[in-house]
């Protein structure tokens, strides 16, 4: 039973979880485990996420008529159990009416759905599409939640001050808001900035409860927080973490709503965000659909290491497998390098030769090929074998194949299709190569608090100092036709986050035939990513859901500067 209550006083529960998409049944479950943790933890009322019996984003599955209809049975069931005088729910659901289909909060309370109010600006940019699927509600008023008039935006509503503005005029006391807010670097600061303009403007405490785990490319990294009317900070959860918090709200002399005394977590930022992400990201992708682990190519090459590192970290040694696949370019730097990361691990470790797989499409081919030179059909002859064998190894025993090719590589083409490029997944495919290195380094020192794998250097020193390289023709390195690294990387992030002119960048300093060549490559691999493995995002532009470019296309900057 929820502690006794007064006016001035409300025990708010917030639910920072991990909703499955399209798991209604099971979103109903985990709500009322939350709710019952919360109830025992004496709150008045308990926060959800932003749709979260049906999951977020939805996106098209949302159409659906007996998707729509499941969700609100489920919500139906949930508005009864709080006839136990528990405590009140609020929590978000599609609703559909005559008037139209609306991402919705409820107010469940007393046994029954006691209010209900629609999100009113529906992001429609980078990773979001919500107008394709939602209608936009009106201007809301707040709703009654044990006597205290409560404003409830729907996540984009405070990111203008319209709705808060509206809610402040009409007499709330306090913001709730609930959210699914993906993860990006940076991000958490900048929704800080935002919920301190709106507390600015309004006078009014606002809690931010955002969701946790990963859906399909998009990481929801927690970090609910809330400030008070002062701006100062009223409490910190973790990220990366799932958790239900109460906190304490009192009501002041002067009329404010004041926190007291809730936790106040430490954030992760920089790199190590960045790695919890891609962690979290492969771990939900992989459980979430069902796969009993994973199986990558263990090349000795830093990619593949950091992959594996990733890998047992979210899964456990015990379902992460390697396979070497060497051929005849393959190094014995290569060969120990591997062997020592998967030691290190704790994998499972097997050595397919793929030579006979090789010369075999070679002997085959011959006829066609007679009286050409070997080129860099033989060398992709190389990547498709490997390929093919390990998705045989997902076919016949069921892991999915990690695929394990980064931002830099995937930028200009670096990649065989059908090849290294095949796999269901991918952890680092929004990592630039420079910031692999980082994240490999980063990870022999220090382990997140929720990894599964061992402590200690993870991916042997000698994988992180070598030269990168393919190893698909003799003594092949990446700088044979590619600039360096840091050089590379840092025109990718004019060209692909900033969409910076070619002048400009040359304006900066750089060469401008390199420029030229790397606008080029980038344009010219759009039809490879078009068939790529989903994977983390984890910068503000990921190729897919932020980054949209046609294939066929023949602009190329006339490159002035400005």
């Amino acid at each position: 039973m929820a502690a006794a209550h007064t006016p001035d006083t409300l025990r708010i529960a917030l639910a920072q979880a991990n909703p499955v998409m399209g798991d209604v049944r099971g979103n109903l479950a985990l709500a009322r485990r939350l709710r019952a943790e919360a109830t025992g933890q004496g709150a008045d009322v308990v926060m959800f996420s932003e749709l979260f019996l049906a999951g977020y984003p939805p996106e098209d599955l949302v159409l659906k008529p007996a998707f729509q209809e499941a969700c609100r049975a489920a919500l139906d069931e949930l508005a009864a159990d709080t006839a136990d005088g528990g405590p009140d729910a609020l929590i978000g659901l599609p609703w559909k009416d005559e008037s139209g289909l609306y991402n919705a909060y409820a107010h469940l309370a007393g046994g029954a759905v006691a209010g209900l109010r629609y999100k009113v600006d529906l992001p429609n940019y980078g990773v979001f599409d919500e107008k394709r699927v939602f209608a936009a509600g009106p201007l809301p008023g707040p709703i009654a939640v044990r006597g205290v008039r409560v404003g409830v935006p729907v996540c984009e509503d405070i990111w203008g001050d319209e709705v808060v503005d509206c809610l402040a005029e009409t007499g709330a006391e306090i913001l709730l808001v609930p959210n699914g807010s993906p993860y990006w670097r940076g991000k958490a600061e900048t929704r800080v900035n935002v919920v301190a303009a709106r507390v600015v403007e309004s006078g009014l405490p606002l809690v931010y409860l955002n969701q946790i785990g990963g859906q399909d490319e998009l990481v929801f990294d927690g970090g609910s927080f809330a400030l008070n009317a002062d701006r100062s900070l009223a409490f910190q959860m973790r990220g990366f973490v799932d958790e239900v918090v109460t906190t304490v709200w009192r009501k002041g002399a002067d009329g404010r709503w004041r926190c007291e005394g809730g936790p106040k977590a430490t954030l992760e930022e920089g790199d190590r965000a960045d790695y919890r992400a891609c962690v979290l990201g492969l771990r939900d992708y992989v459980n979430k659909s069902g796969f009993p682990g994973v199986v990558l190519g263990l090349s000795g090459g830093i990619d593949s290491a950091l992959c594996a590192a990733m890998a047992v970290d979210a899964l456990g040694p015990e379902r992460v497998r390697c396979v070497m696949l060497p051929y005849r370019f393959t190094s014995g730097d290569s060969l120990r390098d591997a062997d020592a990361c998967a030691r290190a691990l704790g994998v499972r470790y097997d050595t397919l030769p793929i030579a006979p797989a090789v010369e075999g499409f070679e002997a085959v081919l011959a006829p066609l090929f007679e009286g050409r030179d070997r080129d860099v059909t033989e060398e992709n002859l190389q990547s498709r074998a490997r390929g093919m064998l390990l998705m045989s190894i997902s076919n016949k025993f069921g892991p999915m194949v990690v695929t394990t090719g980064n931002k830099s590589e995937m930028s200009v083409g670096y990649a065989t299709l059908y090849g290294d490029m095949n796999g269901g997944f991918n952890p680092i495919k929004d990592l630039y190569k420079t910031q692999v290195f980082r994240l490999s380094a980063l990870r022999n020192g220090w382990k997140p608090e929720d990894a599964l794998g061992p402590d200690g250097d993870v991916i042997p020193v000698a994988i992180i100092d070598k030269p990168p390289t393919a190893e698909l023709r003799e003594n092949q390195k990446d700088a044979d036709s590619l600039p360096p690294y840091d050089v590379l990387d840092a025109i990718l992030n004019g060209l692909v986050e900033d969409e910076r002119r070619v002048g400009d960048l040359v304006a900066d300093g750089f060469d401008e035939e390199t420029v030229r060549k790397v606008e080029r490559l980038l344009y010219l691999a759009e039809y490879k990513r078009r068939q790529a493995a989903p994977g983390v995002k984890v910068t503000a532009r990921n190729f897919g859901r932020d980054r949209r470019y046609p294939i066929v296309n023949r602009f190329r900057d006339p490159g002035a500067a400005r």
